[in-house]
């Protein structure tokens, strides 16, 4: 029997003895047990790593041993599909071809770092961090006789490449878009700001998942107080899985019964590199393509990245356009049920033959025809978004067709009703974030049961709490309605317009703190002498 043969049998009698070694094995990775070091046997090291795993069937123990005057046993550990099979093959015939006692004399880290052929080599020294490494997707390899255990970081596995973003699709801008790997986010927001003051900082939360997250910001310009508000939150998450963004989004944010986003999440990096320079804060979950962006306000969320790439005339006519739209899906249907219920006398005489014409046949009130209508484009949309991708936008584009000139041809709902609705989801879907025009679908639903109850009177006592409400909110200690309430003059050159890119030269005041100035001041008198 050959050396490795006996070492296995010696392993073999161990696990059958169940030799526990009360500092060395323990049950699970958390309390107090976390920081038990590692015992200098391989194989009681491999029992405590099986006993932990619970014998996973995608947790791999490859062993072999280097003959020769100094033998020495050494095993890899790693979990199937995390891990590149080539540059682990090739880490074994490295580590087999060397004399592994012989260079393990005075600093055996420093000798075991310089051989693997790994960018990534760090010393752990306790059973969670080699649990964590493992878990991670790092490998870890393991040496008879040696207490430390070396994690190797050989990427791999099934990734999505990089793609044209989804739900946010620009004219004219960069085309790519974030995927569910942070390392390959992290590089994307790298290859547009290449800056040394770029920071990420890393934490691992949920005691299941163990979900990276990644903080990042540009020293100097982000707000101090702020970046330190985020860690404090994120600090203070206590759950077990963490799978999404959105999990982070609602831990984090500074109101939850509010139907107004108070994070922004994104999935372009051009338009994270774009709020990373104004200062805002990222957060970065891995197995995601959405970013959180953080403190943002209300007129954030009308903002493009594509109205930096065109000229400001263009860009500012759709900013306006955008918040005519978000008027008009939030106010739309309750101002029509309004006026055709309570106060028709606003309506122009003609308008409200026709309009009465047209109701004549209609078994409903208004406030019941909104109602259904707007209930049915829902069911609609949801469908679209649900059913396979080839026949999903047909299928809402028919049944929307089909059932709005079916009810109106068996006098169900008006014409003019069939128009209110469409004209409003088209404005909804003109909005550039989700988020936003999901609050506006649901507060538009009370509207208009204040609408069909007290007319104008009711959408005006539904409003003024409204702004009550968007005034008193606020993202990580910034005021949700800024630069209107409190007004500030300086900050309105990028909310409702945007002017000319060499007339902005400060960052908005109320979120960059310290590096204010976008833009030297000689810039001006440079053009002026040319």
């Amino acid at each position: 029997m050959n050396k490795l043969g006996h070492f296995r049998l010696r392993l073999k009698k161990q696990k059958n003895a169940k030799l526990q070694d009360p500092v060395s094995i323990d049950q699970g990775i958390s309390g107090q047990e976390e920081s038990v070091n590692l015992t200098s046997s391989l194989s009681e090291k491999l029992t405590v790593l099986r006993q932990t795993l619970g014998g996973s069937s995608d947790f791999i123990i490859r062993e072999f041993v280097h003959p020769g005057e100094n033998a020495a046993y050494a095993a890899i550990c790693y979990i199937d599909g995390l891990v590149d099979q080539t540059q682990l093959n090739d880490l074994i015939i490295k580590i087999g071809q060397e004399d592994i006692n012989g260079i393990m004399v005075k600093d055996p880290f420093r000798n075991v770092k310089e051989d693997l052929p790994a960018r990534d080599t760090k010393l752990a020294l306790t059973k969670s961090e080699v649990i964590q490494a493992i878990l991670g997707g790092d490998s870890v390899v393991l040496i008879d006789g040696i207490k430390e255990a070396f994690t190797v970081s050989l990427p791999g596995g099934m990734r999505r490449a990089i793609e044209e973003p989804s739900s946010q699709t620009v004219i004219r801008g960069p085309k790519e878009g974030f995927t569910e790997d942070i390392s390959t986010n992290i590089s994307l927001l790298r290859r547009r700001i290449r800056s040394a003051d770029l920071r990420f900082e890393d934490r691992f939360i949920g005691s299941l998942t163990q979900t990276r997250v990644s903080v990042a910001y540009i020293q100097g310009i982000a707000n101090p107080d702020v970046v330190k508000e985020v860690f404090a939150r994120l600090g203070a998450i206590q759950t077990d899985s963490i799978l999404e963004s959105g999990y982070i989004e609602e831990f984090i944010q500074d109101v939850s019964f509010t139907p107004f986003p108070t994070v922004m999440n994104t999935e372009r990096p051009d338009s994270v590199a774009g709020n990373l320079l104004e200062g805002l804060v990222a957060v970065l979950v891995d197995g995601t393509p959405f970013v959180l962006l953080l403190p943002v306000t209300f007129f954030k969320f009308f903002l493009s990245s594509e109205d930096y790439y065109q000229r400001y005339d263009i860009s500012s006519f759709l900013r306006l356009i955008r918040l005519f739209s978000f008027i008009s899906a939030l106010l739309l249907p309750s101002i029509y049920i309004a006026v055709t219920t309570f106060q028709q006398e606003m309506i122009p005489t003609t308008l409200l033959i026709s309009l009465a014409a047209q109701r004549e046949g209609t078994p409903l009130p208004a406030l019941l025809e909104a109602l259904i209508m707007e209930l049915t484009f829902e069911v609609i949309r949801e469908a679209g978004v649900r059913m396979p991708r080839v026949v999903g936008p047909a299928i809402s584009i028919v049944g929307a067709l089909v059932l709005g000139q079916a009810a109106v041809q068996a006098g169900l709902v008006s014409a003019a009703m069939v128009i209110i609705v469409s004209f409003t989801a088209i404005s909804s879907f003109v909005i550039p974030t989700f988020s936003m025009s999901a609050a506006a679908r649901l507060v538009r639903f009370a509207l208009m049961l204040l609408a069909g109850s007290f007319g104008l009177f009711g959408i005006l006592a539904g409003i003024i709490p409204l702004f009550i409400h968007l005034v008193s909110l606020s993202s990580f200690g910034v005021p949700y309605f800024l630069p209107v309430a409190p007004l500030s003059m300086s900050n309105l050159k990028d909310v409702f317009i945007r002017v000319p890119w060499p007339f902005m030269k400060t960052r908005p005041a109320y979120i960059s703190m310290q590096n204010k100035m976008r833009q030297p001041s000689a810039g001006k008198e440079g053009r002026k002498e040319k």
